[in-house]
């Protein structure tokens, strides 16, 4: 197994670096993998702190992510009974425009929660009830908006709408949880309907991964009781791994290498290898040792990173066997990236920003900063040297380089 996954390892490597380091343009970066293609970090922060560039206020007592392309960054707020897209300027914090639209109901976790996704000039945003908007990224101008819900029959899960819009060439995936079917594929230029999966699962928390398994390319994408292999051209459920706990929340994104996926979940269903062959998925093992209860795992030189429901913690693991290598506590539900050989984790009850090495021999503090501080369930950014984080009132741009 360690054999068939070294290709993919090389292969991966490659394609993050040739990322553009100046952007972090949708969920989980440039490569869609929690991976910053940035190197020269000031890796002393002991002795030499970073320091804050800039602080934004925020409105929406939430988690959005922001997203970075073109020297702009771009986040989900709220005013009063309106949901606000917001462009800010990545080197002064300053807004260059907003764009508000009515989304009423009351504060659950904050209001939108999902990152905006930038791709050729435009911004695709979604609400937690289901508002699917794109906008020209320049102006902050409507290009089209659709409605999950109203347009499509589409059932938000318990806590709402969370994943991110997927931007695939000339089409944006999302999960609709409609009784016609769960995945959707719209044109990103006109929001016409390409296609409507077969699967009518209910909708996950989790944003779809792009992969290529068995020689077929396909979405895997965690809905609310299982995941699922989709056909991107059709829409067709290729294959389907049962993974449901009490609570029908599979938020995290899986990872993909070769023909196996690591899956892995909160509410104590854990984490799994299964291989997907022609026969159907194959488990290769499953454990409770990583059970994140949003974020998503990391997988970097061979080496699975995540945090933890279990012990609060943040874990290294080797995903052949599923053993820890290690495991540090006090990470609670905070999200993390990894950039120049370094993990750079936000604790979730604290909201300290750590960094350490992202080595399988141990775990090695490198230092720590508040830029924040309070409780910070939203994974951090990194786009050009620029690291971004948020809590709920605030966020905060720090220069790493």
């Amino acid at each position: 197994m360690r054999r068939s996954l070294t290709p993919a390892v090389m292969v991966l490597c490659l394609a993050t670096s040739l990322a553009y380091a100046a952007d972090w343009p949708h969920f989980m970066g440039p490569s869609r993998n929690g991976l910053a293609p940035d190197t020269g970090l000031n890796k002393d922060w002991r002795a030499n702190p970073p320091q804050v560039l800039w602080r934004a206020q925020m409105n929406d007592n939430g988690y959005a992510g922001p997203s970075v392309a073109g020297g702009k960054v771009f986040i989900m707020d709220r005013a009063g009974d309106n949901d606000v897209v917001r462009c800010l300027d990545l080197q002064s914090g300053q807004d260059v425009w907003r764009y508000e639209y009515q989304e009423g109901g009351r504060d659950n976790y904050g209001f939108a929660r999902a990152t905006p996704s930038y791709a050729d000039g435009k911004l695709y945003t979604l609400s937690r009830f289901g508002i699917l908007n794109c906008l020209d990224a320049a102006s902050g101008r409507v290009v089209w908006t659709k409605s999950l819900m109203r347009e499509f029959g589409g059932k938000p899960p318990n806590w709402n709408y969370s994943a991110s819009p997927l931007v695939d060439g000339d089409k944006v995936i999302v999960q609709a949880g409609s009784p016609k079917g769960n995945v959707m594929a719209l044109n990103k230029d006109t929001g016409a309907v390409i296609w409507v999966g077969d699967d009518a699962d209910l909708a996950g928390y989790g944003t779809p991964v792009i992969a290529t398994i068995l020689g077929q390319r396909q979405y895997v994408v965690p809905t609310g009781r299982n995941f699922v292999g989709v056909d991107t051209n059709t829409g067709k459920t290729l294959w389907r791994f049962p993974w449901a706990n009490k609570c029908n929340v599979n938020a995290s994104q899986a990872v993909v290498e070769g023909n196996f996926v690591f899956l892995t979940s909160g509410y104590s269903i854990g984490c799994a290898l299964v291989e997907i062959t022609p026969q159907g998925p194959k488990e290769y093992w499953r454990n409770n040792d990583i059970t994140p209860h949003f974020s998503s795992p990391i997988y970097y030189n061979g080496y699975i990173y995540s945090d933890s429901d279990t012990g609060g913690a943040l874990v290294c693991m080797s995903p052949q066997q599923g053993q820890v290598c290690w495991r540090q506590g006090g990470f609670e539900k905070g999200g993390l990236l990894i950039a120049d050989g370094v993990i750079i984790a936000c604790t979730g009850n604290t909201g300290d920003v750590v960094m350490c090495k992202a080595d399988p021999g141990g775990y090695q503090e490198l230092g720590r900063i508040k830029p924040l501080g309070g409780q910070a369930w939203t994974a951090p950014i990194l786009a050009d040297g620029y690291l971004l984080v948020r809590n709920k009132q605030a966020l905060a741009c720090i220069k790493l380089k």
